[in-house]
């Protein structure tokens, strides 16, 4: 199906372009483009964002910006979680589903517009405090209880929100990442793939194994999906940072508004 296939391409550049926008716009685009409820597009909008993740960690991986063994805790602590999202996805009216994706698009693009344009906040007395997660003269984090609670309570979020919305999660790793470590925002990015494609492993196996994939139009989104995350990832470079977060912002308020009253009426 093309529409299925242009939807999934629009995906892939912007999950490679963001690391978190594509997940969460994957359903809306799914509802609006073919007409699907939110439980039924969940699943399908997982498969194509888990798949295209995962390339963008492997390319991330050989490129060395991917810190894995944290990746696989936060996706550990999801992967227990999606199943419940899912199973509470299919026992939610679809309206009120629609709300509750709508209200996370809103404060994704909230949070969103004031990144860019926050000020740097004033020097404490004592310095900045440290990120839980600091990383040491090898590059790897330094390991410590607080470091673990953070990721492990990060990755439950996104692996409930996983399940429940079909999102990879992605717009809740690159926030946490970016407070509780010291990663460059490639590194945030790339970690954040991997954690997405883990999680979504669960969420789409369970969604199979119960017989809820439409795969006439999972395997088109998906082959988009996959090709815009080779293309994004070409065009990442030439983007600029804060216009590109600004725009996502405006579309991810524009499609929250507009499941909103589609909800409505």
């Amino acid at each position: 199906m093309l529409t299925a296939l242009g939807l999934g391409l629009v995906v892939g550049v912007i999950l490679a372009l963001t690391g978190a926008g594509g997940g969460i716009l994957a359903v809306p685009l799914l509802v609006f483009g073919i007409g699907m409820g939110v439980a039924e597009a969940g699943p399908i909008g997982l498969l194509a964002v888990g798949m295209a993740a995962a390339l963008g960690a492997v390319l991330g991986l050989r490129e060395g910006i991917v810190r894995y063994r944290a990746a696989m805790l936060i996706a550990g602590s999801g992967m227990l979680l999606s199943p419940l999202g899912l199973w509470l996805a299919h026992r939610i009216d679809n309206r009120w589903l629609s709300v509750l994706f709508a209200l996370i698009l809103l404060l994704v693009a909230f949070r969103t517009l004031r990144q860019p344009r926050r000020p740097a906040p004033p020097p404490a007395a004592g310095g900045p405090a440290p990120q839980p997660c600091q990383r040491g003269g090898s590059g790897r984090f330094v390991w410590t209880s607080a470091c673990a609670r953070a990721l492990v309570l990060s990755g439950t979020v996104a692996g409930l929100l996983s399940g429940l919305l079909g999102v990879g999660g992605g717009f809740v790793m690159v926030p946490a990442l970016q407070r509780y470590t010291d990663l460059a925002m490639r590194s945030v990015v790339a970690t954040s793939l991997a954690v997405i494609a883990l999680v979504s492993v669960t969420g789409v196996a369970a969604s199979a194994a119960s017989g809820g994939m439409a795969w006439p139009v999972a395997l088109p989104f998906a082959a988009g999906a996959l090709a815009g995350m080779l293309g994004g990832r070409m065009l990442s470079a030439r983007l600029a940072g804060p216009q590109l977060q600004i725009g996502f912002a405006l579309v991810s308020a524009a499609v929250g508004v507009g499941m909103i009253v589609k909800s409505v009426l």
